[in-house]
């Protein structure tokens, strides 16, 4: 699912209550706690999100299995920055990816112009049999 359908505020505080087994009470005092975030409408009325929705889908689990709400601020916080982490990573793979397609490009240029004649004269045939000829491979 798309990062902005999953953002999107769709459901009403008593709509989320019952997709998650909350009580409506729960969910304000999670808010209150800084647990879920969720958007206000015009009118000021709670909208949660699909994202909203699976965090209180979360804390549900983790205090089901003991955790206390200490706990799983710290555990919601730990997730977060090992998402944000995982965003990064992802960027600079990408950003090393581009680079290493940039350094094989210079290399062949460079490669293409050490074979082509000085006088300026360039036979395309001799410069890809010289080519193939120092290596066989581009």
């Amino acid at each position: 699912m798309a990062e902005d359908n999953r953002n999107k505020p769709l459901y009403m505080i008593s709509v989320a209550a019952e997709l998650t087994g909350m009580h409506p009470q729960t969910l304000r005092v999670y808010e209150s706690k800084g647990l879920v975030n969720p958007q206000r409408s015009g009118g000021n009325t709670r909208l949660y999100s699909r994202a909203d929705i699976e965090r209180l889908e979360l804390i549900n689990q983790l205090t089901d299995e003991g955790i206390n709400l200490a706990g799983v601020v710290r555990i919601l916080d730990m997730k977060e920055r090992a998402e944000e982490r995982e965003r990064e990573n992802e960027k600079l793979r990408a950003r090393v990816r581009q680079l290493e397609d940039e350094l094989h490009e210079y290399k062949m240029q460079k490669k293409i112009t050490a074979l082509a004649p000085r006088d300026g004269s360039v036979n395309p045939e001799q410069v890809m049999r010289k080519l193939l000829g120092a290596g066989g491979d581009l």
